[in-house]
């Protein structure tokens, strides 16, 4: 929440500060005739969140202004036009990320939109010529790199065609998009998949996902995983719920110290506007979530048994151990107090205070290498939950940081043995013996 924009010279190795304000500076991108620099940030705040802001200042740092007005997304990738006219950037919007524009003459015109469209567009560069060259993925296509014209944005040439053969003669699962109301009122948006041949008279098991972050989103971008846990006969559930960046600052900043609280609201209303749609077996309903997504899956089979299982991958489920061990030191700043000074707020927001409530069989997956969210988190989840004598399992990665699927290898692990874990415990379904915990 502290960071300042740096020139070096390279003769001499010299360094001069270019900003100077309390708050993050960052994103530096020179103008074409050397004389500008746009750049993104905000002022201090206290806020969880707050979308950036695009600034330029002079090449010495002097005549810094604010350029994008009140727009409520957060600039990305800044590039200039080729003839310094303004300045190009991607945005996150409601699950999607597209090209827009600034004009910066000698009164800072309105953002623009320069692309559209149901994807994840990044751009990488632009030409003197104004051709643009990024990547592009969609519900059904992988990345690929494509590029296009300013002049003409709605055309996408193609130029690589990466995973054209692994996905010859594959069917996928269809993405639809949903929007649904949490109990307080909030429009939360979301997305399902359904097994490449789906009957919507059939009742199908629901795999329920949550994004980490917990300041991120999900998108229409092409998720592999997903889509394989849909080929085996899932519907796959994610969602954007309150926290979520895409939807701006207010939105996003709405746990503030409030994390977990009414992000669960919105999951479990998400949940329930699915099974409305009549396709669902409530009684095999599945959770699962890395990162931000492990916190509030620990969180969940601590205030419902309404799950067949879950699986909390790489979370925190004690709030007073983590602040002091993981290397986010800035999470000191995500509580009213210091823990210290009062922990109350620490332990009525950890998981790990609502365990004696868990009824929910709950795997656990984080690599042994996590400095973000350290494996003794998982440890201390795993451990009372052993003590209650509720089902678990551990798997320690090795070889894995924050994350458990950084090589292909630990990917598939990680897709196997959840689906294994969701299997075993389907109600109905044969018994079999798990390994408690697993080295891999």
């Amino acid at each position: 929440r502290e960071s300042e924009i740096y020139a070096v010279e390279v003769a001499t190795g010299n360094i001069r500060q270019l900003t100077n304000r309390k708050g993050p500076d960052g994103d530096p991108a020179v103008s074409p005739d050397g004389k500008r620099i746009a750049y993104t940030g905000y002022d201090y705040s206290r806020d969880t969140w707050v979308d950036r802001k695009l600034y330029v200042m002079d090449i010495d740092g002097s005549g810094s202004r604010l350029v994008s007005g009140d727009w409520d997304r957060t600039p990305s990738n800044l590039r200039w036009a080729p003839d310094g006219s303004g300045v190009y950037f991607t945005a996150q919007n409601e699950g999607t990320q597209n090209l827009y524009f600034l004009p910066l003459g000698s009164t800072p015109g309105r953002v623009t939109q320069v692309t559209r469209g149901v994807h994840m567009l990044t751009v990488s560069d632009i030409s003197k010529q104004g051709i643009a060259v990024g990547t592009l993925t969609s519900f059904h296509k992988p990345a690929d790199i494509v590029s296009f014209s300013l002049q003409n944005p709605s055309e996408f040439k193609q130029l690589t065609f990466v995973n054209d053969d692994v996905l010859a003669g594959k069917k996928l699962g269809d993405v639809t998009e949903i929007w649904y109301t949490a109990p307080d009122g909030m429009k939360i948006q979301g997305w399902y998949i359904t097994p490449p041949d789906f009957d919507p008279s059939r009742k199908y098991p629901l795999q329920l996902h949550i994004h980490g972050g917990p300041h991120s989103m999900y998108n229409v971008g092409f998720n592999f995983a997903w889509q394989e846990h849909a080929a085996n006969d899932y519907v796959i559930l994610y969602t954007n719920p309150r926290g979520s960046t895409g939807y701006g600052s207010a939105f996003g900043n709405a746990i503030k110290n409030a994390y977990p609280g009414k992000d669960y609201d919105d999951l479990m209303a998400g949940v329930d506007a699915l099974i409305a749609k009549g396709f669902i077996d409530t009684q095999n309903m599945f959770v699962t979530g890395c990162s931000g997504g492990g916190v509030l899956t620990a969180w969940i089979v601590g205030k419902t048994d309404r799950f067949a299982a879950a699986s909390a991958n790489c979370p925190v489920v004690d709030w007073l151990s983590f602040v002091g061990t993981t290397d986010g030191a800035s999470w000191y700043f995500n509580f009213e107090k210091l823990p210290w000074e009062d922990p109350s707020e620490h332990l009525r927001r950890s998981p790990l205070t609502y365990v004696g409530n868990v009824k929910t069989p709950t795997m656990l997956m984080t690599g042994v290498n996590d400095l973000r969210t350290p494996i003794p988190q998982t440890e201390q989840f795993y451990s009372a939950l052993k003590l209650l004598k509720v089902p678990t399992a551990m798997l320690r990665f090795n070889n894995e940081w924050h994350g458990t699927s950084s090589t292909p290898s630990n990917f598939m692990r990680t897709q196997l043995y959840l689906r294994y874990w969701f299997e075993k415990h389907r109600r109905g379904a044969r018994e079999t013996t798990p390994t408690d915990q697993v080295d891999r």
